[in-house]
């Protein structure tokens, strides 16, 4: 599947602001079953200093200077990416969970694609009781890891409604867990913290999801914005495979990634310093077309 994504995010400040440092992670990167062909990042007002480099995990950076005065700032990413992943493996045919997590806290690799980034908790996926208890209930002994992980996946999605006014970027992981209601960084972040809590690597994704569904399908949650996920590390063989929890889906060709890290923090699509005394307004808007 080829698709063309469109994404615009716009500030408005109520008064004019002198100077804007920021760091954008907005472009698609290649790799697990997908290829960028073409892209391109459009900042306005133009910036005096851009420096364009990956990060550690390989995530595409933007960093930007704007030394011009200014009411509007405008980030417009445009890119062409082909996806094609493999098939998964059958869950019930992955290796027991226990053996996974002794895999895992085994390696010795410190590469970023390693799970040993993926164990521990993170700036904003802390160890909470209540969620490891919540994921312990879908991992018996033994059980494949693949499977256990789509049920505690399937059972995100019946249990916690999809709320856009529930939560924001800063509501802690806990709260979002007790309300039972939030977006989809919410969902992800809550998945990847009852896996981390059981030994298991997990990684948080994000990126777009395709806005056309198939026909006579729901359309997808989350299509009209920026969407995440979670990542399991399955062992050598398996490696990492793709979960949504907003949509009780194993990753696909439906799903593009644009970055890679242990929460929200590490690919956070822009964030940096402002310097000026007024509000802001924040306006985005996301489009995913499938053309071939």
């Amino acid at each position: 599947m080829i698709y063309d994504v469109r994404h615009v995010t716009t500030y408005d400040y109520s008064r004019q602001v002198p100077f804007a440092r920021c760091v954008m992670r907005l472009l698609p990167r290649d790799g697990s079953g997908q290829h960028v062909r073409s892209s391109e990042l459009l900042i306005t007002p133009r910036p005096a200093e851009r420096s364009d480099a990956p990060c550690f995990f390989g995530n595409r950076m933007t960093m930007a200077t704007i030394a011009s005065p200014h009411h509007e700032l405008k980030v417009e990413m445009r890119a062409r990416v082909a996806v094609e992943r493999p098939a998964p493996p059958y869950p019930g045919l992955t290796r027991g969970w226990e053996e996974v997590a002794a895999l895992a806290l085994a390696s010795c690799s410190l590469a970023p694609a390693s799970p040993a980034h993926h164990l521990y908790p993170s700036r904003l996926v802390p160890e909470v009781a209540s969620v490891i208890a919540y994921a312990r209930e879908s991992f018996g002994a033994r059980r494949p890891v693949l499977e256990a992980a789509s049920e505690l996946m399937a059972r995100i999605r019946r249990d916690f409604a999809y709320d856009p006014d529930a939560t924001e970027v800063s509501t802690p992981l806990a709260e979002a867990f007790a309300r039972r209601h939030g977006v989809c960084q919410d969902f992800a972040h809550i998945m990847i913290a009852g896996l981390r809590g059981l030994g298991l690597p997990a990684a948080y994704v994000s990126g777009y999801i395709r806005t056309i569904p198939p026909a006579g399908q729901r359309r997808l949650e989350g299509a009209d914005a920026s969407h995440a996920w979670a990542l399991l590390w399955c062992g050598p063989e398996t490696g990492w495979i793709g979960l949504d929890p907003t949509n009780d889906l194993i990753v696909a060709d439906d799903h593009i990634v644009t970055a890679i890290g242990r929460d929200y923090a590490d690919v956070a699509p822009l964030d940096g310093v402002v310097i000026g005394p007024g509000s802001q307004q924040i306006g985005v808007a996301v489009d995913v077309i499938p053309v071939g």
